[in-house]
């Protein structure tokens, strides 16, 4: 009750705006659906009580009536808010956005019964499809296991499953890393590689081994770090007491990040006795000291790419298969000649 002991005004249904129209509730229905079997003057009639009553239909309601909720859920990796996941959710939600799709985000653990419960959680919204951003072997694991019955897309760097599947080239973008270094002389290159649950990182440590055999160089058993600053920072450290390299590919922008942190503190020159190359291109890798050389990958064309794919399954639209999106090396500061 109000403060005057009237009842609050309720919201418009649909059964007001046929009312209002004069009209049936099953065409307001068909127009709000854009049903082709509408007459042009009756559509537009109420479209304009729509606009005059600034009517929003119930998503629910039209969900009952249609089958569909317009949502596409995205399941993401909680335990890591990385600046390539966060910025590949964004462009998802807004190309679903331009498409007509609203997006449902629920994160996971790495563990299977997480997994499970956060698609169950996007089952139950009725989502139309889902994109998975969230690329670790275990997560892939349970979500096969638990078969979904609606589209979906990985961010499979591997394309086990070529016709659901976009992503970078993880392979290509170390090989490009390792034979730069190569070309500049370097022989003796240590990789400091992500956490093997992540399928990035077994793609990225693969690339680097492949280009140091197909050159006939040393390989050095990589070192598995997880992605972090203090991780690289921990690795400079110890590093520095073998000095048996002359250069470092990073699996990420922010292990560099560390390991230049503990060259520095050492007193070591990069690039002048040791070279870093990094992986991703975050906006902050042109400002690290040196700047650093790094792979660029497109995380907002691989969002965009994702939902594409995903929108034309849902309207029975044929596409080519997807071809793995080209990374980029990027060239800065902390790469040069072998010392």
């Amino acid at each position: 009750m109000t403060a005057e002991g009237q009842k609050p005004a309720r919201s418009l249904n649909i059964r007001d705006i046929a009312k209002l129209a004069g009209v049936s509730y099953q065409t307001v229905s068909r127009v709000l659906n854009d049903s082709p079997s509408i007459r042009p003057e009756t559509r537009q009639r109420v479209l304009d009580v729509i606009e005059q009553t600034g009517f929003r239909p119930n998503q629910a309601a039209r969900a009952l009536v249609t089958s569909k909720t317009g949502t596409i859920g995205v399941l993401v990796a909680s335990q890591d808010a990385s600046y390539g996941i966060q910025t590949m959710t964004y462009a998802v939600e807004a190309a679903a956005r331009e498409a007509g799709y609203r997006v449902s985000i629920t994160s996971c653990a790495s563990d299977d019964a997480s997994v499970h419960e956060a698609l169950d959680r996007l089952v139950q919204q009725a989502v139309e499809a889902v994109v998975v951003v969230a690329p670790q072997v275990r997560v892939f694991r349970a979500m096969f296991a638990a078969s979904l019955r609606v589209p979906f897309v990985t961010l499979d760097s591997t394309r086990r499953d070529i016709g659901h599947s976009i992503s970078v080239d993880q392979f290509a973008g170390a090989r490009l890393a390792t034979s730069h270094l190569i070309e500049l002389g370097h022989e003796r290159i240590i990789h400091l590689a992500g956490p093997q649950d992540w399928i990035e990182a077994e793609a990225r440590m693969q690339g680097y081994l492949f280009e140091l055999t197909e050159r006939d160089l040393p390989v050095t058993p990589p070192i598995l770090g997880d992605w972090t600053a203090d991780f690289g920072y921990r690795a400079g450290v110890e590093l520095l007491w073998r000095r048996d390299f002359t250069a470092v590919f990073a699996a990420s922008d922010l292990m560099a990040l560390g390991l230049l942190h503990a060259f520095r503190e050492a007193g070591v020159d990069v690039p002048g006795e040791v070279s870093i190359v990094g992986f991703d291109d975050i906006p902050e890798s042109a400002h690290f000291w040196p700047p650093l050389t790094t792979i660029r990958q497109n995380f907002a064309e691989t969002g965009r790419r994702a939902v594409g794919l995903l929108v034309a399954e849902l309207r029975s639209e044929r596409v080519a298969q997807p071809s793995p999106i080209q990374p980029e090396l990027v060239v800065r500061d902390t790469t040069a000649h072998a010392p």
